[in-house]
């Protein structure tokens, strides 16, 4: 599955883009103007998405790699 699937299929459950999730990540404090802050850990974002929008670890990590700017919307 590609990157891009893994986002689509996140916002089919959610109805969230990657946008709106990056959005929320600055408004709880996990990132500074779209950069993931050092001192976050990929579990605080994965429990915070799995417990408010009931994601599975790889969908939940899939959103933290584009917070931590590894991957971008259109990856493949």
């Amino acid at each position: 599955m590609s990157f891009q699937a893994y986002l689509d299929n996140i916002e089919k459950k959610t109805g969230k883009t990657a946008t709106d999730f990056k959005n929320m990540a600055e408004k709880k404090g996990f990132t500074t103007k779209g950069v993931l802050k050092p001192e976050v850990k990929a579990t605080q974002v994965t429990n915070w998405l799995k417990e408010e929008f009931e994601l599975g670890h790889g969908h939940a990590m899939a959103v933290y790699a584009l917070l931590k700017g590894i991957k971008e919307e259109g990856s493949k």
